[in-house]
């Protein structure tokens, strides 16, 4: 028993060495090190061993390696954070073509995402196949509000990117670093890039954008530098589409190509675009030569908006804002004896026990049952509870809450906030 106790002394240390090795303010449910100081060697290991429906962020932390394999993503609110984006790396060599010739469950991409709400930061995730001429997904999925922040996308085939929920996708991507050959990222849906690099490999398009599902589905770029193999080409798209590149950077390699519709010799393949040409332009840089058709025109699109405007909210229709700073707060709440339900701004995660003490000195305790991706939960307090209770400040004493739905900044209640405040009659 002393050996038992003695072998969990040193695990517990092991894990807070290497929790404490993360950035401050960050935090890990799991840790996955190839070289056995963690809980798994590898992710799909970690992933198998998550519950089906987890129903709050979990935080999968992968510390520098290669990791070589394919993963699959089921669930919902799920963080892949590497510990450094050049030396994190999962690869593997999957060309499309060979997972249709011979189809596994994990998908056709190295990294295949079917859970909402999923981050990925501060990591490569490579297709290592190295041709050319032949698509290679590097990222591939079909599910809602994806952040990618801080990481190398890479392949040397066609759709590195390849988010594909056309009805409800909506996708994030922040300085992040793009190679690819055609279509290297080619969203369906709503996708805003901010911050990044990106190289093609081929005399082909980088950028192709599916917006025929509802005609405000944008692909919106901005701040970010294009380069490529001499005569690349910008960007196409087959069904309906609607680019806005605000800030943008090309290098003098790129073709005298504007975006273009992709039309065939056979009629019966052509796809419509009933709305019309909606390629936008603002303050783009071309190095030597430039060209006519990446002047600014904003003033041409939809209520004409600024650049200012031009935000993932903006982006996002008012749906999601995944660079959004402000803490959860307290909505609502329901009293009943020594009984307190709180309703939240946002849907939670809960971490630890959380316990929060009012202004009076009383304290309140989670009542810990299975938590579902609900936006209420249930507290008991010492003692009979009355609106007064509630009034000013609290303290939250220990755990934490956090917004479960995807973003850049992790959302908090934080250490003081509030339930109920009196106003003046």
């Amino acid at each position: 028993m002393k050996v038992r106790i003695h072998q969990i002394m040193i695990f517990s240390i092991m894990l807070l060495t290497l929790t404490g090795n993360l950035k401050a303010g960050k935090y890990a449910d799991i840790i996955v090190d190839r070289n056995g100081r963690g809980d798994y060697q590898t992710i799909t290991e970690a992933v198998d061993a998550l519950p089906m429906y987890p129903y709050r962020r979990t935080v999968i932390y992968v510390m520098n390696g290669l990791y070589n394999e394919k993963v699959r993503i089921n669930q919902n609110y799920i963080t892949i954070r590497g510990e450094s984006r050049d030396s994190t790396i999962i690869s593997y060599n999957q060309p499309r073509e060979d997972w249709i010739a011979s189809k596994d469950y994990i998908g056709p991409a190295v990294l295949n995402i079917y859970g909402d709400d999923f981050i990925l930061e501060n990591i490569t995730v490579e297709n290592s196949q190295p041709e050319t001429g032949i698509h290679a997904f590097t990222v591939y999925g079909l599910s809602n509000r994806i952040v990618t922040v801080n990481c190398r996308l890479i392949s040397r085939g066609g759709d590195t990117v390849s988010l594909w929920n056309y009805k409800t996708g909506m996708y994030y991507h922040s300085n992040c670093i793009f190679h690819g050959s055609v279509d290297l990222i080619c969203p369906r849906g709503w996708c805003f890039v901010r911050d990044s690099q990106i190289y093609q490999y081929r005399k082909t398009a980088i950028l192709w954008h599916d917006g025929h599902y509802d005609p405000d589905q944008k692909f919106v770029i901005v701040n970010s530098r294009f380069d490529g193999v001499p005569g690349f080409q910008l960007g196409r798209h087959h069904y309906e589409a609607q680019f806005y590149l605000l800030n943008c950077r090309f290098s003098e390699n790129m073709a005298d190509q504007p975006i273009y519709h992709v039309l065939y010799d056979d009629p019966a393949r052509n796809n419509p675009c009933f709305e019309g040409d909606r390629k936008y332009f603002f303050q783009c840089r071309k190095e030597g030569e430039s060209f006519d058709w990446i002047s600014n025109n904003l003033e041409q699109a939809k209520q004409s908006p600024s650049p200012d405007q031009i935000t993932p909210s903006w982006t996002f229709n008012g749906q999601w804002d995944p660079e959004s700073v402000e803490p959860v707060r307290v909505i609502d709440y329901q009293m009943d004896g020594d009984r307190l339900i709180l309703t939240f701004s946002d849907i939670v995660t809960v971490r630890g026990q959380p316990v929060f003490q009012n202004s009076r000195g009383t304290v309140f305790r989670t009542v810990m049952r299975r938590f579902n991706d609900k936006n209420r939960l249930e507290f008991l307090s010492e003692s009979g509870i009355d609106k007064i209770d509630l009034t000013g400040e609290m303290t939250l004493l220990s755990g934490n809450i956090i917004a479960s739905e995807a973003g850049v900044y992790e959302r908090s209640l934080g250490t003081v906030f509030y339930i109920f405040q009196e106003t003046a009659g």
